[in-house]
């Protein structure tokens, strides 16, 4: 098992709402030159979960599961940047009012630009949601070090998330990571040279159809493991020959030039001591339980898709 110091992280609550779906006050254009008018950020996204393809649908940007803000009306200022900073993938959320309190969800990624964490709650809990429901985020993770391999440098990781990746240790100063996807450092676009990736994503460019098709790209789903490969995310978004980034998938597909499935990041090194292993499971719906392949009731069927 991994050695880590969580013992000695720092554990917040942190407080947030429903965000309300964002629109533009006219048209989009997409990298073709074709006008466009679709659902994009933000919302109760009552039929997007983890776990179901990031691409297909009639939208630009879309969220799944809750996206959530501290002050909708302030995105880039105090409490909303330390909602961002500090919650983590794979962090509990509890609903703190209204009439889904009790129940229990999991942080899934941040949305840079929208400013938005994404919380994983079930269909018929998102049905019950208001937008001026009150989430409570156990935030813990931020700060994070694996005390073997100090080159290597986790980000918006929990803890317990990193326990369950069925990451491997080689013995020769490496570990094996599983994911879905190899990502070439070519179709890194929006996002690239942000100052940290504590807060926020960035993109998988899409435009190039034989570049999806070569390495698979529209395969992904909401959830996924994917690899950065020469990307070296310590000290911001950046090229670098022989850096590997491992993300998640939070966001879908986009129509806009410099754009597609926004990526978190959770671990990165400038050197190539992650070794990416190609698994189909590698999801935060598979490794949790959540989303597309949340346990059903005894006796009913699953509709988590098949890769």
């Amino acid at each position: 098992m991994l050695k880590t110091n969580e013992k000695h992280l720092v554990e917040f609550l942190l407080q947030c709402q429903p965000g309300p779906p964002k629109a533009r006050a006219s048209w989009s254009v997409d990298h073709r030159g074709e006008p466009f008018l679709l659902p994009s950020i933000g919302g109760i996204t009552l039929n997007v979960q983890a776990g179901d393809s990031a691409f297909g649908w009639a939208g630009d940007h879309v969220e799944p599961g809750v996206s959530c803000t501290a002050d909708t009306h302030k995105p880039f200022d105090h409490p909303n940047n330390s909602l961002q900073i500090y919650s983590c993938v794979g962090n509990t959320a509890t609903v703190a009012s209204g009439e889904a309190k009790g129940e229990q969800g999991v942080v899934i990624g941040h949305h840079g630009g929208s400013e938005h964490i994404m919380i994983e709650f079930p269909r018929p809990v998102k049905e019950k949601l208001g937008y001026g429901d009150t989430i409570t985020v156990h935030a813990k993770g931020q700060g994070l070090k694996l005390l073997d391999y100090p080159d290597i440098v986790p980000f918006n990781l929990d803890p317990g998330l990193l326990k369950k990746m069925k990451i491997r240790e080689t013995g020769n100063g490496e570990i094996e990571v599983p994911v879905t996807t190899l990502v070439p450092a070519a179709c890194m676009g929006s996002g690239v040279g942000a100052s940290h990736v504590a807060k926020g994503d960035y993109d998988i460019m899409t435009s190039d159809t034989e570049t999806v098709r070569k390495y698979g790209l529209d395969k992904m789903r909401f959830g996924d493991f994917v690899a950065l490969l020469d990307h070296d995310n310590r000290y911001g978004r950046a090229y670098r020959q022989g850096a590997v980034s491992i993300g998640v998938v939070v966001h879908s597909d986009c129509l806009v030039a410099g754009h597609g499935p926004g990526v978190t990041t959770v671990l990165t090194c400038e050197r190539s001591l992650i070794k990416p292993v190609l698994r189909p499971d590698a999801n935060l719906a598979d490794l949790l339980k959540i989303g597309a392949a949340a346990r059903a009731p005894k006796g009913a069927k699953t509709k988590a898709k098949k890769r």
